[in-house]
């Protein structure tokens, strides 16, 4: 087949599957997969290729992370936690969605988003079920905080570490440049949120008192269904955590931490790997599979690479590829994985910079590539992960319905970074 067919190929299964996606008609993974089955009978993504383009890294960091979830559960750990925190904001709706999202942020600034929301998320659904609130508002701050949270620091999301290398940037630069951005935003969305859902989590005193009544009933304590799995999924997951700041250092992958950390745990605990293994994501992990290739094939046809060159010709001053680099990179990411959009703009930066500063692009590509993920219910790995394990727990929450709340989100705290950048690097 000639490079102009598959070409033609790539964007019609593409365009296919993410309406097939967006109209729910057929289940996300299902979709996913058969257009992935597609680009690779026909030979758009060649199967030695196929590795590549999989990711395996986030593949095996999401597993190794759900064993470790799934097995730390069984102790009752996340409920300990759950009415530890449900106590401290004295069964509060708001209090507990700020605290929520403010943990949030501030783990995904120095974890990866999926680890984050993979450990939160059980603690999250717990704690509205037992204060009788809707948890919907709750998961959808955690997924905007778990990105704007990624995006404020060098190790926070993939495309970050990306940029730090290709530019040599720093982790006090990106902290320096996006942390407040970061911040601004949080409290942006928070604002969106409660806006949104105020009705939702507005309760009577009556019902304020009766839950601040049932919550200083229950004992932490008596949460703990075995206590030395507790120990063992605490003192495991302190050390996966601590080797995720280190990792670089050591010359570890996380995806090696995270498996590494989840075969000891079952080792330690002996817990039977069939009843952990079932409890994994699956649907989650094959839609990422078959994601990850579809737009492999985008890749591999220079779809992405032509549409930046072609953006990008349009610009000739830094404001102007300040607005282009954050408006493309951030609906781009909407659409399509943040990792191989960010490999194909590094490049086209680079080159701009014989006629323009490119310095503050740097931080419109980070901006657009972490925050354009909120935009959608497949923008962002968290996203997938969220949604998953709300649907296991029977919590609906359709594309429309996210992409109602999510483009608000991703418009407005991107809207908002790209004037923050502006106005630092080119002036009122």
């Amino acid at each position: 087949m000639v490079l102009n067919e598959q070409v033609a190929v790539a964007v019609a299964v593409f365009i296919l599957i993410y309406a097939l996606i967006i109209s729910e008609k057929v289940h996300r993974t299902v979709a996913a997969l058969f257009g992935a089955s597609i680009v690779l009978f026909i030979g758009v993504v060649p199967w030695e290729k196929m590795p590549e383009y999989l990711d395996l890294g986030t593949l095996f960091l999401l597993i190794g992370m759900m064993m470790i979830v799934n097995t730390a559960k069984e102790s009752g750990l996340f409920e300990f936690i759950a009415i530890k925190t449900a106590k401290f904001a004295k069964g509060s709706p708001m209090k507990v969605l700020i605290l929520f999202s403010v943990v949030t942020a501030l783990v995904s600034s120095v974890l990866d988003n999926v680890t984050t929301v993979l450990l939160l998320t059980p603690m999250i659904i717990y704690i509205t079920r037992l204060m009788d609130v809707n948890p919907i508002p709750y998961l959808l701050a955690e997924i905007f905080a778990s990105n704007i949270g990624g995006t404020a620091t060098l190790i926070g999301d993939p495309p970050n570490i990306m940029i730090g290398s290709a530019a040599g940037l720093s982790f006090n630069e990106f902290l320096l440049n996006m942390g407040p951005i970061a911040a601004v935003d949080l409290v942006i969305t928070l604002g969106i949120i409660y806006l949104i859902y105020r009705d939702a989590m507005r309760i009577t005193q009556v019902k304020m008192e009766r839950i601040q009544s049932t919550i200083q009933m229950l004992r932490e304590d008596e949460a703990i269904r075995d206590r030395e799995l507790f120990k063992k999924s605490v003192v495991v997951i302190v050390a996966v955590v601590l080797l995720f700041f280190v990792h670089d250092r050591l010359g570890i992958p996380p995806a090696v931490v995270a498996l590494s950390g989840a075969s000891f745990l079952l080792l330690w605990s002996r817990m039977e790997p069939t009843e952990i293994l079932e409890k994994i994501e699956w649907t989650a992990i094959f839609f990422f599979m078959g994601l990850f290739i579809i737009v492999g094939s985008l890749v591999e046809t220079g779809v992405i690479d032509d549409v930046a060159h072609w953006l990008l010709g349009y610009v000739h001053t830094t404001g102007e590829a300040i607005v282009m680099v954050t408006w493309f990179s951030a609906v781009a990411s909407a659409i399509v994985d943040n990792i191989p959009l960010t490999a194909a703009m590094i490049p086209l930066i680079k080159s701009m910079g014989a006629s323009m500063n490119v310095y503050p692009l740097w931080w419109a590509l980070s901006l657009g590539a972490c925050l354009g993920g909120n935009g959608t219910a497949i923008g962002a790995s968290a996203n997938i992960v969220v949604l998953g394990i709300a649907a296991r727990e029977r919590l609906n929450i359709t594309f429309m319905d996210f992409l109602k709340v999510g483009l608000v989100i991703m418009l407005s705290t991107v809207g908002v970074g790209m004037v923050l950048i502006w106005i630092r690097y080119v002036g009122v």
